[in-house]
């Protein structure tokens, strides 16, 4: 299974990206707080749907243990607003287009799917320090009860 060279106890590369509002968001824009820094394939389908509405659902417990959630893919930025009004979403989402995180992350990757192979976005997250150091990666994400075990290792460190 693919899975990005990142591991903990590297640093997280820094990015500039727009979210759903196309105001730049950046990594060094966050250096007090925790990142769940979440990349997925597609927005509006049915796994990646599943994960930011879990992740919005615990959105006040990451607030409350100091972090902020960050979902990214290759979507523009429309594609993120609509995402956003049709699922009910109120974490922040960033447009990747350029892929310019998305492989600086490692995560841009050759996928199988029913026996065809292409590039795509490999489902990962990383817990990032407040200083920019990784803390933890899960590769290949299943999306029931990710969000949940992102919490429980933010709430654990």
């Amino acid at each position: 299974m693919p899975s990005s060279s990142l591991q903990p106890g590297d640093k997280a590369p820094d990015f500039c990206l727009p979210n759903q509002e196309s105001e730049n968001v950046c990594l060094k824009d966050f250096k007090d707080k925790w990142i769940v820094l979440y990349f997925y394939p597609k927005d509006n389908t049915g796994g990646c749907k599943q994960e930011a509405v879990d992740f919005t659902a615990l959105k006040s417990e990451f607030e409350k243990a100091g972090a902020v959630i960050l979902g990214v893919s290759k979507d523009s930025v429309s594609s993120h607003q609509k995402f956003i009004e049709k699922a009910g979403l109120s974490i922040t989402l960033l447009a990747d287009p350029d892929l310019t995180a998305i492989k600086a992350f490692d995560v841009w990757q050759l996928k199988k799917f029913m026996g065809k192979e292409n590039m795509g976005t490999v489902r990962t997250t990383f817990l990032i320090k407040p200083d920019g150091e990784i803390a933890e990666v899960w590769n290949n994400v299943r999306v029931k009860g990710h969000a949940e075990a992102v919490l429980e290792k933010l709430k654990s460190i």
